[in-house]
């Protein structure tokens, strides 16, 4: 048997191994070398993907407003897409952005547990990727970069104004009841809801049942969900309502006003504002009596702004920027900027 081919084998080897410091390293490790570093585009041109589940919720809509005027304002290119509640859909437009050349991504996933999946396309890039809204984590457990808000912090906020609401009213927790609406199966929902359970009895300084609905973060769903509670309770005088947003919370009060409960005997209190305030600006009498105000506009610009430190000026993207929240009601919901159209 001829020789030849081994000896070219092993020329071919030693060949690949010299051409350059890199490949020696490649060659003689004989480990995988590390996620591609994505540079700053030579033409100077900068294009990012915010990737949104939901994007036709007004706070989504409101969040792809504010970063696109950031974007515009730090001369990027933006490019929005609406993911719906489709996980599937999430890692095609993934895949899609990166085959296009994205220099960024932030995301919404419809489902955290697609989180290592995400990751590890971006990784594989070199592209800089951020959660928004909703934590995802890699295989490991090791958290995305985060923008939003502090889900416990929130769902603390929301408890507590409706303990006190609760406490001014001089309701007694022996007629009165809650319900919690939110998607149980989203990490972040149970983070606020939980949060406000905990408050609420600090804050009202009464034990009063909480009854969990499971939805999934519609106004529909949970005013159909609800309609099921509220009518195997005929004997609860008086309702707290919260929900992981002010879909969950509206979707509640008006499925105890379809019921027949007076405004008067409902303290709802929401998450977002946009939803609620629609009742005061038309100056309805209405259970929706408080709500936690979030910015979606703040969180995508805010999106925008890390994502463009990264790619153009190298700056470590932060472990979590977390967005400003307040309480606000029909008194003061226009000086603290709500957007109610």
């Amino acid at each position: 048997m001829s020789t030849y081919p081994h000896r070219f084998r092993t020329w071919s080897v030693v060949g690949c191994c010299l051409i350059s410091g890199a490949l020696l390293a490649s060659c003689s490790s004989g480990k995988d070398t590390a996620a591609p570093q994505q540079q700053a585009p030579a033409n100077g041109k900068i294009t990012l993907y915010y990737l949104q589940k939901q994007g036709d919720q007004q706070y989504f809509v409101e969040q792809a407003q504010g970063a696109q005027e950031k974007a515009k304002e730090l001369g990027v290119e933006l490019k929005v897409v609406n993911l719906g509640q489709d996980a599937n859909k999430a890692i095609t437009e993934l895949d899609a952005a990166v085959a296009q050349g994205a220099n960024g991504v932030a995301i919404v996933v419809p489902d955290q547990a697609i989180g290592p999946q995400v990751i590890d396309k971006a990784k594989s890039a070199g592209i800089p990727l951020i959660a928004s809204d909703d934590v995802i984590k890699d295989g490991s457990g090791a958290k995305a970069p985060f923008v939003g808000f502090n889900g416990s912090q929130m769902g603390d906020s929301v408890g507590t104004e409706a303990g006190k609401l609760f406490k001014a009213a001089g309701w007694a927790a022996a007629d009165t009841k809650i319900i919690s609406a939110y998607k149980q199966d989203l990490t972040v929902c149970t983070d606020r809801v939980n949060a406000a359970k905990a408050a609420f009895a600090k804050s009202a300084g009464a034990d009063v049942q909480v009854i969990d609905v499971g939805t999934d973060n519609s106004p529909v769903d949970a005013q159909n969900r609800s309609g099921a509670v509220i009518g195997s309770n005929p004997g609860v005088k008086h309702w707290v309502v919260w929900g992981c947003n002010d879909e969950n919370e509206t979707g509640v009060v008006t499925a105890l006003a379809n019921s027949g409960v007076a405004a008067n005997n409902i303290i709802g209190v929401g998450l977002g504002a946009y939803l609620d305030c629609k009742d005061w600006a038309a100056g309805k009498d209405t259970g929706n009596k408080a709500a936690l105000y979030i910015s979606g506009a703040e969180v995508g610009r805010s999106a925008i702004q890390v994502l463009v430190d990264k790619v153009k000026n190298g700056k470590e993207l932060p472990a979590e920027t977390i967005a400003k929240t307040t309480i606000v009601n029909k008194d003061n919901y226009k000086q603290a900027g709500v957007n109610c159209t």
